[in-house]
């Protein structure tokens, strides 16, 4: 898949170790996976992929997230997650936001942030 991010500094926690490292507080396990879970985005052909492997727990966020989806960093026991947002053909969100009907067609995701869940 085509991986668009928000902003150069999501961009480089997602493919600096270093930069990841710095953001998890020296926790080199965490920007390890952090990396890993990128590069399975990268390698996915469409976001099906991502959606059938449960050690991502693949999930729709609400609220001011709708239209958003999240993966683990590392498992569901670490507060870190990555926000994305599938895009069209035309890098543009889809309206409506149905992932059970776009899931075997999206190729392009833009990464929104790397987070710690509630904060």
């Amino acid at each position: 898949m085509k991986l668009i991010y928000s902003d150069e500094k999501t961009k480089s926690y997602c493919t600096s170790l270093k930069a990841a490292c710095k953001l998890f507080g020296g926790n080199k396990q965490l920007a390890i996976s952090l990396i890993a879970r990128i590069n399975a985005l990268e390698q996915a052909c469409v976001i099906k992929d991502i959606i059938v492997m449960p050690t991502f727990h693949f999930h729709k966020l609400k609220g001011d997230w709708n239209g958003y989806f999240a993966i683990d960093v590392k498992s569901r026991r670490d507060k870190w997650r990555i926000i994305l947002c599938p895009l069209d053909e035309k890098e543009q969100k889809f309206h409506p936001c149905n992932i059970d009907e776009i899931a075997e067609v999206v190729q392009i995701i833009e990464i929104r942030e790397v987070s710690a869940h509630y904060e």
